[in-house]
């Protein structure tokens, strides 16, 4: 029988169903920050449980820590205490910790792939909405609550309802100025940010295939902005290559095995998924996101909507509203809008390509004035 990569995965990490409860899914990689984790360790101790798997875990220092005077101490006592109670927890548990003066520390959905962590067909969770960046390499990742990231550490497990399957194939070539980050908001444009709601995205097409490993993780980390669970791209010889030599990538005595392994992950030809969306590259120009919400986002060639430009009257309100709160107006072309502030290295689009590519087109300019 033909199955999805979701299914492939899903199943060989499926530890136990009861009736009439949620699947019990086992966990490979628990990815940790300051923000989502000191209530659980608290739990921990206040049970007397130990973590059962250490070496499953990556923690880093990104949400609260200061952007310049790094050697200084903490000014805000909110984010000084969330630091302190991190590296304290870390230390209790033995875990491996990029802290401040770490040099690998970096915001965890981009310091994480860059050590090989996340390998092809595992089930990767963080309290971080965002974690879908990982499907990039093949693996289900997703986000999770405060009590989920306690159940996690004491058992390696999670309980988890079976989410269903929506492809997304994108067919063709962009063209030179367009980006995976276009590719998102096209899709978001396209099916909402409800659109995902209870499905694991899977991308596919030439255009996803022509990503690099940065331009994957930037489309799988918006999944979540359509409203999935999780998004996916099957692994190919870009991740193979990428993940090769690093510094938890199988080392040389494993990696043929390994590397078997995550050539049975895509779907298998033929393969059912619940709804499948097709978008032509060519048709994607580079997006804006003129108002609130991701899915209101339009082509830069193209001009604000209005509220008319909407059947459903859900939509048509959220238009007006969100005009009213940008102070646009309909009609007005997206290159005349004025730029207030420009903001790069989210966990989005933070990496050393956003970085080049930014540099790139700033080589030789100034910043505006009023920018």
């Amino acid at each position: 029988m033909s199955k999805t990569m979701y299914e492939k995965i899903w199943e060989s990490h499926l530890v136990h169903q009861e009736p009439g409860q949620a699947p019990l899914l086992y966990v490979d990689r628990h990815l940790m920050h300051e923000v989502t984790s000191p209530q659980a360790f608290e739990g921990l101790k206040m049970a007397n449980r130990k973590v059962r798997n250490p070496h499953s875990i990556l923690a880093t220092l990104d949400h609260c820590v200061p952007t310049k005077d790094r050697d200084k101490p903490i000014a805000d006592p909110v984010a000084k205490k969330q630091i302190e109670t991190m590296i304290g927890n870390c230390e209790f548990y033995g875990l491996n910790l990029y802290d401040m003066k770490d040099p690998n520390n970096g915001v965890i959905h981009i310091v994480v792939p860059e050590h090989g962590f996340v390998h092809p067909g595992m089930v990767v969770v963080c309290g971080d909405s965002h974690t879908a960046t990982h499907g990039a390499f093949g693996a289900l990742a997703f986000g999770i609550g405060t009590s989920e990231v306690e159940h996690v550490m004491a058992t390696q497990t999670l309980p988890q309802e079976k989410s269903r399957s929506l492809l997304v194939r994108v067919e063709g070539s962009l063209s030179e100025h367009c980006t995976a980050k276009d590719i998102a908001l096209a899709i978001i444009g396209k099916i909402g940010t409800a659109g995902g709601n209870g499905h694991v995205i899977e991308f596919s097409g030439e255009a996803v295939r022509d990503l690099s490993m940065e331009g994957r993780m930037t489309l799988c980390n918006m999944a979540i902005e359509a409203g999935a669970r999780a998004g996916l791209i099957a692994p190919d010889q870009k991740t193979y290559d990428y993940l090769k030599g690093k510094e938890f990538a199988p080392g040389p005595d494993d990696w043929e095995l390994a590397l078997n392994y995550w050539q049975s992950l895509p779907s298998d030809e033929g393969a059912k998924f619940d709804k499948t969306v097709v978008l032509q590259a060519a048709d994607i120009a580079p997006q804006v996101s003129w108002g609130t919400s991701p899915e209101q986002v339009a082509p830069v060639d193209s001009a604000v909507p209005g509220p008319d430009n909407f059947d459903d009257d859900n939509k048509a309100q959220a238009c007006q509203s969100a005009l009213d709160y940008m102070g646009l107006e309909a009609g007005t072309p997206i290159t005349d809008i004025e730029i207030d502030y420009a903001f790069i290295g989210s966990c989005t689009n933070g990496r050393i390509e956003d970085f080049r590519a930014a540099a790139k087109v700033t080589d030789g300019t100034t910043v505006a004035e009023g920018v």
